[in-house]
């Protein structure tokens, strides 16, 4: 049985039909289901907005279910095909140059944002030992 969302209002935060034009082009085209029949695949625009509500709200995946938007499951099984396929990737490389043509972008300046590692004068860390109280862990420290 499937299960049913309810419709929620767009406050703002969901795909305008001018970005879903320039998205849709860089979607890859649907695969066939290796079975034949299943449930219907849920609409790549919905999947977009979801998956657009999970990265700008920063709230986890399985939240979706309460917004009415898509299922978490579907929005993040498209969200992984999408990002296999490049699809943010292009994008990003696509909004940017639409934004260089619209004001420029000053290219001999570039930044990159974050750090994955740590930074290498960091040192390591030293914390104090901890002291146990009772031998036998059984044992209440009280008696």
């Amino acid at each position: 049985m499937a299960r049913e969302y309810q419709k929620v209002k767009d406050h703002g935060w969901r795909v305008s039909d001018e970005l879903w034009e320039q998205i849709r082009p860089l979607l890859p085209p649907r695969k066939p289901h290796p079975w034949g029949m299943h449930n219907p695949r849920v609409d790549d625009r919905s999947a977009m907005d979801a998956i657009l509500f999970v990265l700008r709200t920063g709230c986890q995946w399985q939240a979706l279910n309460q917004t009415g938007i898509c299922s978490s499951s579907s929005a993040h099984r498209r969200f992984m095909e999408w990002t296999a396929a490049g699809v943010f990737e292009a994008l990003w490389r696509d909004s940017l140059l639409a934004y260089d043509e619209l004001k420029g972008l000053d290219w001999s300046w570039l930044s990159m944002d974050g750090a994955m590692t740590k930074a290498p004068l960091a040192g390591t860390k030293k914390r104090a030992p901890i002291l146990r109280t009772v031998r036998n862990r059984g044992q209440n420290a009280a008696s």
